[in-house]
């Protein structure tokens, strides 16, 4: 679902830096955005704004891995027009693909379609995580609460 669609459309444009704080553009088709407070992480952003990691991560490519690039007062795109995963599944200890899918109501083909960075054994899951929880349609995601 986001994996082409995002890469594609995620034009996000680095402007010049004020200070410290690196000043972003948002995409024109953007449909939410957050402004980066102090303390912020990717897992607390997301999972308090209701976007998987994996969505926030392609919509802003100039977040580092690691995710210790944020600077407060950036405004970063959570979602964008057509493309917004909005229902969300926060990974617990024990957690396996198909008991988040299950209890999501959706299949394991499902949540990994809506999440690419998780393997097709979703051994590299982890604590903390946001995963999208959205059903698949005719091969797209419902962007839905």
């Amino acid at each position: 679902m986001f994996a082409l669609n995002f890469l594609k459309l995620a034009l996000v444009f680095v402007a010049g830096a004020s200070s410290s704080v690196s000043q972003t553009t948002v995409p024109a088709n953007c449909t939410r955005t957050h402004t980066v407070q102090a303390g912020d992480t990717c897992d607390t952003i997301c999972a308090q704004q209701h976007v998987s990691n994996f969505q926030l991560m392609t919509v802003n490519p100039f977040i580092n891995t690691n995710c210790t690039n944020l600077a407060p007062g950036e405004v970063l795109c959570l979602g964008l027009q057509g493309q917004d995963c909005t229902s969300i599944h926060v990974v617990q200890e024990g957690d396996f693909c198909a008991s988040i899918a299950t209890g999501a109501g959706i299949s394991v083909g499902d949540l990994l379609f809506d999440n690419p960075n998780v393997n097709a054994v979703c051994s590299n899951i982890r604590v903390g995580e946001v995963l999208c929880v959205a059903p698949v349609v005719n091969g797209t995601t419902t962007a839905s609460a």
